[in-house]
């Protein structure tokens, strides 16, 4: 059983072994008789016990553990015993400065604040990385100008997160010399006397190294170079890090104070994102929660390469672990809720129809189809699948979509052309989307014998924009003759269905309704006629006749056969065979 004694050293308090405790109070006594008549007595022993206190936080895993005789001896080789360098210095009087053959350990990152402008940050960089600190801070100035300001986040970051120097041994540490007695000494002993190079350099670790072996195997030599590019590729994992999490971070913000900021702002654009298919959230509300999403984890990856660089950086505190993470549940769960709104914005559609009338064109008239503009709300007569945001007469906003077709039906119920406008619009429910297609406005108009329709509708801004899109139905009886104006071809249905018809691509000709279908007496015969054929046997037949042949094309299960009389090709598992006349 051993008794332990609890000490105050450097303001830390330890449980050590009494053993223990009497071999460190017999080292420290040793130190204090060797600066005597030193200069700076007080300011040398302080520190040296400051980074006593620094080796033992090191050694101990919990508040509860003991320090044994063998933490205080494996504290003194790293320190060095006081015979070891406490040499007569008027011996060395001659020898060349020897400051060069320091021993050097690896740096740690530290702000520099004895010569900082701001937060030191430049100068700490310049010890770690060798560079001198005006080029560090012209860096800094040139991407904070290319980034718009965003690179000065990269700059607080340094500042919160790297300690500042402020004891002899962080100094040492930041310059990469080794923290020990003679160190602490000759550290202190330059800011007295304000001159660096009159202080004589000792390589003193050669004098306690004298007994190890200057020889190394080859296997010793080999792990000490399989461990210094594993560092390497650390370092290296650590820089890409912090170069991809910063990236992002930067873009994150430049996102936020651009895109998000114009939520508050009466922004041309910002109108587009409100009416279109997209969240019906504030654009301000959506990038916050955006940025957090994904910020956060690229935040604690720049961290986590931070660390893998600087052994020393703060830690950033439980506190502020937890709350970050719960900011980055609460926005993960907005983004869910508003993923799961936005599903369901189209998730009905309604189709409306709002008119259907006679118009007075008989089936002995010749009915003109024409598309009619507005210079207010469009220009060209196109028909498209998007929108645009004018203002109407009143100067309020609304909505203007060129999605209209016109449908041609033969009939033979009614000797009259008749004209049937059906809406069609989608919302989060069916009542939703019948309301917002019946807001739809549309409209047209009859000249003597000529039909105008508008090329365009339009809608409230509040009805927002939902695929709003109109089509006009005209009923054909037997016998009428069309002729359909060529600002038409856009807006005409080129697909045959359910009994409609097309004009295929025959703008600008007269076309006249018999049996049901259009027939264009004056128009030149094509030079191809395709013929469409479905078989029993679930094969397909089309005969494709051309002034020059009469060709086949037969599709099936078992193949495809061309045939006409120059050539017969059949494709099949077995190949292809092509036989020809000659």
């Amino acid at each position: 059983m051993n008794k332990t004694v609890n000490i105050n050293l450097a303001g830390i308090f330890f449980h050590i072994d009494e053993d223990a405790y009497l071999k460190m109070q017999r080292y420290l006594d040793a130190i204090k008789r060797s600066f005597t008549d030193s200069q700076g007595r007080d300011e040398i022993i302080a520190d040296i016990e400051a980074r006593i206190a620094e080796l033992f936080n090191e050694k101990i895993k919990d508040e509860k553990q003991v320090i044994g005789v063998k933490e205080v001896e494996e504290v003194i080789t790293v320190m060095g015993q006081p015979e070891d360098y406490r040499l007569d210095e008027e011996i060395f009087e001659d020898e060349p400065s020897t400051a060069n053959q320091t021993p050097k350990t690896s740096k740690q990152l530290f702000r520099d604040t004895t010569n900082s402008y701001v937060g030191g940050v430049s100068s700490g960089l310049s010890h770690y990385l060798g560079i001198d600190p005006i080029w560090i801070r012209l860096a800094w100035i040139l991407f904070t100008i290319f980034s718009s300001g965003a690179f000065v986040l990269i700059y607080v970051a340094f500042w919160i997160f790297v300690p500042e120097a402020k004891t002899t041994s962080d100094f040492l540490a930041m310059k990469g010399e080794a923290v020990n007695i003679s160190n602490i000494e000759k550290k202190i002993k330059e800011g007295f006397d304000g001159v660096a190079d009159t202080v004589k350099n000792v390589d003193y670790q050669k004098y306690s190294n004298k007994v190890k072996s200057s020889s190394t195997t080859f296997f010793d030599a080999l792990g000490d170079v399989l461990l210094f590019l594993l560092k390497i590729f650390v370092k290296f994992i650590g820089i890409l890090l912090i170069i991809v999490s910063g990236i992002t971070l930067i873009s994150l913000f430049i996102g936020l104070f651009t895109v998000g900021t114009f939520g508050f702002m009466d922004m041309p654009w910002v109108e587009y994102f409100e009416v279109g298919s997209h969240p019906e959230v504030p654009l301000w509300l959506l990038s916050l929660l955006s940025f957090f999403a994904v910020g956060i984890p690229f935040f604690f990856l720049f961290i986590l390469g931070l660390k893998i660089l600087i052994n020393n950086l703060k830690s950033i505190g439980t506190a502020a672990k937890l709350g970050l993470l719960g900011v980055w549940i609460f926005a993960i769960i907005g983004l869910i809720i508003i993923g799961i709104r936005q599903a369901t914005l189209e998730a009905y559609d309604a189709e409306v129809i709002t008119e259907e009338k006679l118009l007075p064109i008989t089936q002995s008239d010749t009915l003109t189809i024409k598309m009619q503009k507005n210079s207010r709300y469009t220009r060209h007569l196109q028909h498209r699948h998007d929108y645009k945001i004018k203002r109407d007469n009143q100067g309020n906003r609304v909505i203007v979509t060129q999605d209209i077709e016109i449908y041609l039906k033969p009939s033979n119920r009614n000797n009259n052309v008749g004209i049937s406008i059906e809406k069609k619009a989608e919302g989060r429910s069916y009542e939703e989307a019948s309301t917002r297609a019946e807001d739809i406005k549309y409209s047209y108009e009859v000249d003597d014998k000529t039909l105008l329709l508008d090329g365009y509708a339009i809608t409230e801004y509040a009805n927002k924009y939902r695929d709003q899109e109109v089509k006009v139905i005209l009923t054909l009886p037997d016998g009428v003759t069309i002729f359909a104006d060529d600002n038409t071809s856009s807006y005409n249905n080129s697909w045959k269905y359910d009994d409609y018809i097309t004009i295929d691509n025959k703008e600008e000709k007269y076309l006249q309704i018999i049996n049901g279908e259009l027939v264009c007496e004056n128009c030149p015969d094509d030079e191809n006629e395709w013929e469409y054929k479905e078989s029993d046997d679930d094969s397909v037949n089309i005969n494709i006749n051309t002034d020059d042949s009469d060709t086949k094309l037969k599709i099936n299960e078992e193949g495809v056969r061309l045939k006409s009389e120059e050539v017969d090709i059949k494709i099949d598992e077995n190949g292809i065979d092509i036989k020809t006349d000659n």
